[in-house]
């Protein structure tokens, strides 16, 4: 049975069955087919092989667009069904990436790297390097600290000082 025949609508009660083409485009000219006004015959292809070919081409092109139609119908059948068992797209997303997450933590390349970090995380330089770090922040933090405390002392002083008390006299009279 030839598949170009075949009434591919899943829905269809003649879903498999033998449709009349009688009405198909086999009789319409392709577009780039071998012999046309706009393409001469190449050099060692007589009319008739181009007439079978042509032919072909039609044929080719009708399975092409049958196959197209059946996938798209599969494809529409495939998300109705998914649509009834309640699996949306985020799910599946979900899912893949869950696997995709199993699959990257069982591989090779990951417990490998996994395995060299915890022996450097066991390492005295790594300890060393940890512990040096840690006295930098604490240091950092406690000068930072001082620094702050000093500026709102100065600031605390200079506001209390002959100059700004007369400059802030000089500005609220401004404001009069």
């Amino acid at each position: 049975m030839d598949p170009a025949s075949q009434d591919i609508n899943l829905n269809s009660p003649n879903k498999g069955l033998v449709v009349d083409q009688s009405e198909s485009l086999s009789d319409v000219p392709v577009e780039g087919a071998v012999g046309n006004a706009a393409n001469p015959l190449p050099p060692g292809l007589t009319e008739e092989e181009a007439e079978e070919l042509r032919i072909e081409l039609t044929k080719v092109e009708e399975e092409i667009n049958t196959l197209r139609q059946v996938l798209s119908a599969k494809e529409r059948h495939a998300a109705e069904l998914k649509r009834k068992l309640g699996l949306s797209p985020l799910n599946e997303l979900r899912q893949n990436l869950t696997k995709s997450w199993q699959d990257v933590q069982t591989s090779n390349a990951y417990l490998s790297a996994s395995a060299t970090l915890d022996d450097i995380a066991q390492s005295e330089v790594y300890k060393k390097t940890q512990e040096t770090l840690s006295q930098a922040g604490q240091k950092t933090s406690a000068a930072l600290n001082t620094v702050g405390t000093v500026l709102s002392k100065r600031l605390g002083d200079m506001r209390n000082s002959a100059t700004f008390k007369s400059f802030e006299d000089k500005m609220g009279n401004l404001k009069m």
